[in-house]
């Protein structure tokens, strides 16, 4: 089957939802057998997550997530804002929530979740940190915990963070630099 033979026609749409970090969309499309169905996606402007390294230690963000009803630790991350690029954002949001800011190098860019959202994850590597916190966010309360590269490496191939940025970002580090 050639790609073209797998596209879906958008053939209308509207948006059901519009808040402040995602709008949500209903669309009526086009399948390739000529039938007609509704797709529902999650539009998000995009995302950066910061592996942030410091003396052979990484630094993670503890935080309570309410979608999920628990604290995780994960790696900084946070939201691109409007014209943002996402190398500025990731030095915006590694100063917001750990207080440093380091040299960047752009890691991988990916779809979190294709099936029904169309946000853009751009993960950075960040080495050469120095102290130049900037204030966080009014409805973020991070606390910042290091632990050492070895740890995190071997939390993440034993699948003991449970953020799939975290996971991701410290093996694409690793099979950098090994």
């Amino acid at each position: 089957m050639e790609e073209h033979d797998r596209l879906e026609e958008r053939i209308e749409g509207e948006v059901l939802f519009e808040g402040r970090l995602l709008r949500m969309e209903r669309d009526t499309v086009r399948l390739p057998n000529g039938v007609k169905s509704s797709r529902e996606v999650v539009r998000h402007p995009g995302a950066v997550g910061i592996i942030a390294i410091q003396d052979q230690q990484v630094l993670l963000v503890r935080q309570y997530r309410y979608a999920i009803a628990q604290e995780t630790l994960e790696i900084p991350a946070g939201k691109l804002d409007p014209q943002e690029t996402p190398l500025d954002c990731a030095v915006r949001e590694l100063r917001e929530e750990t207080g440093y800011r380091g040299t960047m190098n752009h890691i991988s860019t990916f779809y979190t979740t294709p099936g029904f959202t169309d946000e853009v994850m751009h993960l950075f590597l960040a080495q050469d940190l120095v102290w130049d916190p900037l204030d966080p966010d009014d409805d973020e309360f991070i606390g910042l915990e290091r632990i050492s590269w070895d740890e995190a490496v071997q939390r993440a191939q034993q699948n003991k963070f449970n953020d799939a940025k975290t996971i991701l970002g410290i093996l694409l580090v690793q099979a950098r630099i090994s």
